[in-house]
């Protein structure tokens, strides 16, 4: 008798863990930015004051969405690989915007914060693109998506 790593039995349970790590993300996220513009001279920055908003919407809202329409795509076998990629895509975009609000209060800037741009978004692409080829292929399985 074997099991398999990546069997998942409740797939809304797995995906609301996941809303809830992302809103606890999202208030993280938040807090560093209050704390970080209260040292920061009066100085505020549109990035870091924003940056909650990648986990929160990113994040909590788009698993939400996944949990309402398609939870049974958790029960897939290419699910940890959207999984994977999306999660990593919002992560570069938060730490990216991150640099960006720390840069911009420093008063410099530096073209590598484009480079994480570019790879949080096709990251998050990619991901989604997994979600929706996993969906459209296995849509019997599924079940009719709301």
């Amino acid at each position: 008798m074997s099991t398999s790593a990546t069997s998942i039995k409740a797939p809304k349970k797995h995906i609301r863990k996941t809303v809830g790590t992302f809103a606890a993300m999202a208030a993280l996220a938040a807090a560093v930015s209050f704390v970080y513009g209260m040292f920061g001279h009066g100085v505020h920055s549109p990035c870091m004051t924003w940056m909650f908003l990648y986990p929160l919407v990113g994040g909590a809202a788009f698993y939400s969405l996944i949990c309402l329409t398609i939870p049974g795509v958790v029960r897939l076998p290419r699910y940890r690989l959207f999984f994977n990629l999306y999660n990593s895509g919002i992560a570069t975009l938060t730490l990216g915007s991150f640099l960006k609000g720390i840069l911009f209060i420093a008063g410099t800037d530096s073209v590598y914060t484009a480079y994480f741009d570019a790879a949080g978004w096709l990251m998050a692409a990619g991901g989604a693109a997994v979600l929706i080829s996993l969906a459209v292929r296995n849509r019997k399985r599924l079940g009719p998506i709301v």
